[in-house]
């Protein structure tokens, strides 16, 4: 069954996202995984304010338009689309963030399914992916940017829906707050308090014997995509620095505030051993 969606102003759900410094030039990931080629990831962090919060296509003078999105599911297929401005006019001037120009996320309704994508941008403004998704059913492409014109540096998060025809399969149970891919387990806070900065810790381990060696993608040790279960809210941040080990395994601090209650699915991804692997969590803001 699919789910309606609804925005938030993001003034209600501050993020501060954190940047690192980071190596450009890292290969593009593909479905499953890949090594990557190795990064350095810096200390120097900056807070960074949301203009939208992906539940529509316009927010701050921008608009997603011109969404083509894969009709079937299991099969690579081809997204595009294009940023508009106030007069309409396609955006191709764009501020590198995370060593990329945009990045793109595909999420299914019932948060089930994930994609975080780069796509290319062209000479005429147009941006395109290819994609595969693992099932039918309702989707929603979240970019977020940082326009050259953007004089305050606040990034632009958009979102546009998409559907899979077919009968989507049942929504199964929702991970817990400790969760694991197979490979790398994740284990991350149950609860966190709405309206205050939140520092919180997330442990990176192989769930037997502990650490793992963890690099860096896209200039980050780790990218944590989250979206309000019931509203479909984006956030999004970055770790302080590097990891710190522990009996544990990798422990990873973050800096974020959730200004509304909610209960959040957050997909970690963090480059173990060579690989990068993407984790759902699930936490309660109260």
């Amino acid at each position: 069954m699919s789910r309606t969606w609804s925005g938030r102003a993001v003034a209600a759900l501050a993020v501060l996202v954190l940047g690192v410094a980071g190596c450009s030039g890292e290969p593009e990931v593909e479905e499953g995984r890949q090594v990557l080629s190795p990064a350095e990831a810096g200390q120097q962090h900056t807070h960074t304010t949301l203009v939208g919060d992906g539940t529509t296509a316009d927010a701050g003078g921008y608009r997603l338009a011109d969404l083509q999105f894969p009709d079937v599911s299991r099969e690579p297929g081809d997204l595009t689309f294009r940023i508009l401005d106030s007069r309409g006019d396609a955006v191709t001037d764009y501020v590198e963030e995370q060593t990329k120009l945009l990045h793109l996320y595909v999420v299914r309704d019932d948060l089930t399914d994930f994609r975080h994508l780069h796509p290319v941008l062209g000479d005429d403004g147009t941006w395109s992916a290819r994609v595969d998704v693992a099932d039918p059913g309702e989707y929603r492409v979240v970019a977020e940017f940082l326009p050259a014109a953007q004089e305050d540096g606040s990034h632009v998060v958009l979102g546009a829906r998409a559907l899979v025809e077919g009968t989507p399969p049942p929504t199964g149970q929702a991970p817990a707050s400790t969760a694991s891919d197979g490979v790398v387990t994740i284990a991350g806070p149950e609860t966190l308090p709405a309206g205050v900065d939140s520092q919180f810790e997330m442990t990176v381990s192989d769930g037997a014997s502990g650490v793992l060696n963890l690099g860096t993608y896209l200039g980050s040790y780790a990218h944590l995509t989250g979206f309000d279960v019931e509203t479909g809210a984006f956030v999004h941040a970055h770790p302080i620095g590097a990891p710190t080990t522990t009996d544990a395994g990798s422990e990873l601090t973050f800096h974020t505030s959730f200004d509304l209650p909610g209960t959040y699915r957050l997909f970690v991804q963090v480059r173990a051993d060579g690989f990068v692997h993407t984790v759902p969590l699930t936490t309660t803001v109260g």
